[in-house]
């Protein structure tokens, strides 16, 4: 059982609305919510279940009203005069909370059933969440306010999930300036540090509400009763326990009683002192974490024992961590692959400053590169799930793995025999071992010598275009070479042609004789010769007038193309405009910088006759280089400002974006209202987590319901394409697959009726 005074994520008052309420379930993760009144007395309990529930018991969904109306006013509560047995009797598997309150009836306290997580804040930490990383300046301020100011600032740009201090009460704990005389050199060094390295209860105070300012938590070790008393009148959030006090059973009881979580180091302890220090904590239902530790500085290699950690997981029955006080950090990322999820190492401006944790602190840039390392590792240990492909792999599987493809031409009705199918590159169609599937199969259409067999080859039938019903213009992408066969008699309303660099050398009149009835969207190429990805934001100023004349071919070249298109006299030509770096992303400030640089770069063009539009981007562009990271056309409010002051429109990638949301936390909707005003073209597309991209309809996670809601009202009759990864394959099927699938969504209003 854990114990939890923190009540708040999981608190909302009974005149609320059902939608707050939903709101903070999702964000809690817990799934419930108890619903107090105003002076906090406990009325009712809402879940996730009782939300269904009502759902199906009411024709009128009105999310407006109050949570009152659905909270569920039988439940199991206990007293907080109860004793933590009788409360923890309470819990069962279908119980897995239980609300703690006074004689008044205030919510004061909520019991859990023990699970592997901790939450200190609004963050948890447990296996499924990205490591909690602590830079521990502790005394590293050397008792000056102004430099534990700058270290919270450089910890903070360094990436620092927290900043942790140390508070003593020097009178308290340690003995008097008599008895103090008597003690070794080491002690005495020590001490002196110590008092004169302090801040002030009030200084201490200013430092932590400045380190709530720079978007990190404020923890802070308490040494004795007296500082954690006064932490927890402050409203600190949690309590580190240094491993000198793992075995002060006194002060780990009275942390406990603040009902606040705890993280306790392990250093200079025995087990059998860890596991009766465990013993407490569980009795006292404390949720806490384990830190494995060596208070040896600096640390021996041989002496961490990192497999340890293993056995305090053992122990705990929860998330465990590592506290560090070797030199460099490399450990760090070991005790990651291993399974911590908390990281503590020490941090300072100068590791010749005064002071024994200086000298095994890391540096600003240190730690930012200890941060960026771990994020990586944490990123390669992914989440054990089934194997996929990401789109780095796509790519080279397109170019490097095999197909099935005809041995020889095959006309329409013969039945398949082995010697009648060879295996060949491009991988674009059915794999080698797909063979068994395919032999026996009655050939559905006549297959000509070295032609892909697809799936439909096996089903046997294969989408087709048909006259379909959208409530704005529509069209598909499409290269120079395979524009007659993909638009042949299907009623689109303009076709995007995807430019590679090599296409702006070839002759618009060896593919285009007579001008089509439809209009024009073209997409620039994003790699050029010699490996040349167009940056117009770029700091090398020869890169980026190489990548201004690239683009300016491209609008020459479109220039050249429009006559054929005979519903477009001004094209749209989509770009990415750059902005990319190789290891982080950028800090507002700078992509400030690069954005000017974007929109110099678009005013030296001559644009006449056509409007070049930047695309929507994902927080990691797959580039021929490589993985990225994206810096530009990504936040809403940056693109809003952008297009507002420049007066420019964009093209709204919607896959790129669900990516963005998914990463930083955003919301589509909110991110749709912001830049639909500006958008000229839409990429409609699925998307799944933080790189998924270019998914068919229904294959990832976008709602497209709401998004052609959303689209209806702050982009309407914009124009889309569904930009489907290799749509274009087995005459543009994927493309008719998507088209049928979003109709059902983008259906004007009287079909839709």
């Amino acid at each position: 059982m854990i114990l939890s005074k923190q009540i708040a994520p999981y608190v909302v008052y009974e005149d609320d609305t059902i939608q707050h309420a939903l709101q903070k379930i999702n964000k809690n993760t817990r799934r419930q919510v108890y619903c107090v009144s105003e002076s906090g007395i406990l009325k009712g309990i809402v879940t996730d279940g009782d939300f269904r529930r009502w759902i199906l018991s009411v024709e009128d969904i009105d999310l407006r009203q109050p949570v009152q109306l659905i909270s569920n006013k039988k439940f199991v509560s206990a007293k907080a005069t109860d004793n933590h047995r009788h409360i923890d009797h309470l819990l069962s598997r279908k119980i897995t909370s239980v609300p703690v309150v006074d004689d008044a009836g205030h919510l004061t306290a909520i019991a859990w059933r023990e699970e592997p997580t901790l939450r200190i804040g609004d963050t948890e930490i447990g296996e499924t969440k990205p490591a909690f990383i602590i830079a521990e300046i502790g005394n590293n301020h050397n008792g000056s306010l102004d430099l534990a100011k700058k270290l919270i600032d450089e910890a903070a740009k360094s990436g620092a999930d927290c900043a942790k201090f140390q508070l003593r009460d020097m009178e308290s704990v340690y003995a008097s300036a008599g008895a103090a005389k008597s003690e070794d050199l080491g002690t005495e060094y020590t001490l002196d540090l110590l008092r004169r390295f302090q801040l002030s209860v009030d200084e201490m105070f200013e430092a932590l509400d400045y380190t709530h300012s720079r978007g990190m938590i404020p923890l802070c070790t308490a040494w004795d009763p007296n500082s954690l008393d006064r932490l927890d009148r402050y409203g600190l959030e949690g309590f580190k326990i240094a491993s000198a006090d793992l075995t002060n059973h006194s002060l780990i009881e009275a942390a406990t009683q603040t009902g606040k979580p705890l993280l306790l180091s392990t250093g200079m302890s025995f087990e059998h002192e860890i596991q009766e220090s465990v013993g407490l904590l569980k009795e006292r239902g404390a949720s806490f974490a384990l830190l494995q530790c060596n208070s040896t500085y600096p640390t021996p290699m041989r002496d961490i024992n990192l497999a340890y950690m293993d056995r305090l997981k053992d122990i705990s029955h929860g998330p465990v961590g590592y506290s560090g006080h070797e030199r460099g950090y490399e450990v760090c990322l070991a005790a990651i692959a291993r399974g911590a999820k908390i990281i503590e190492k020490h941090f300072t401006l100068d590791r010749g400053m005064e002071g024994n944790d200086h000298r095994v602190s890391l540096l600003p840039q240190e730690f930012a590169s200890m941060v960026r390392a771990i994020r990586n590792v944490e990123d390669a240990i992914g989440s054990g799930a089934d194997r996929t492909m990401g789109q780095g792999e796509r790519l080279n599987r397109e170019v490097l793995a095999k197909s099935l493809v005809a041995a020889r031409d095959i006309k329409k009705g013969e039945r398949l025999a082995a010697e009648m199918i060879g295996i060949q590159s491009p991988g674009r169609g059915l794999q080698p071992s797909r063979m068994k599937d395919l032999v026996g199969v009655v050939a559905c259409r006549d297959i000509a010598a070295g032609e892909i067999f697809f799936e439909s080859d096996i089903k046997g039938e294969s989408a087709k275009p048909r006259a379909y019903n959208f409530d704005r213009p529509w069209g598909i992408p499409v290269r120079y070479h395979d524009v007659a066969e993909l638009t042949r008699g299907v009623p689109l309303d303009f076709v995007e042609i995807h430019f590679s660099y090599r296409d702006l050398d070839l002759t618009v009149s060896d593919y285009f004789k007579e001008p089509l009835d439809i209009g024009l969207v073209v997409h620039s190429p994003e790699l050029f010769a010699g490996d040349h990805v167009m940056d117009l934001s770029s700091d090398d100023e020869e890169y980026r007038k190489r990548s201004i004349a690239e683009l300016q071919r491209v609008i020459d070249r479109t220039r050249e193309l429009t006559p054929f298109f005979t519903k477009t006299s001004r094209p749209a030509i989509i770009i990415n405009a750059g902005g990319f770096t190789n290891d982080r992303f950028l800090a507002e400030d700078k992509r400030r910088v690069l954005y000017e640089r974007v929109a110099l770069a678009l005013d030296e063009l001559d644009e006449d006759g056509v409007e070049v539009i930047a695309q929507t981007m994902p927080p990691f562009p797959w580039h021929f280089g490589g993985q990225r990271y994206h810096n530009l056309f990504m936040d809403p409010a940056e693109i809003a400002r952008f297009c507002a002051k420049h007066n420019r429109r964009i093209c709204y990638d919607v896959s790129h974006s669900k990516l963005a949301c998914n990463h930083f936390n955003w919301s589509l909707q909110n991110f749709t209202e912001q830049v639909g005003r500006y958008t000229a073209h839409l990429h409609i597309v699925d998307a799944r987590g933080e790189h998924e991209e270019g998914l068919q309809i229904g294959d990832g996670e976008m709602d497209f319901q709401s998004l052609g809601e959303d689209l209806r009202k702050w982009a309407p009759n914009v124009s889309f394409i569904p930009e489907i990864w290799q749509g274009h394959k087995n005459g543009g099927e994927g493309f008719w697959i998507a088209l049928d699938r979003l109709e059902t969504f983008f259906a004007p209003k009287s079909a839709r009726s």
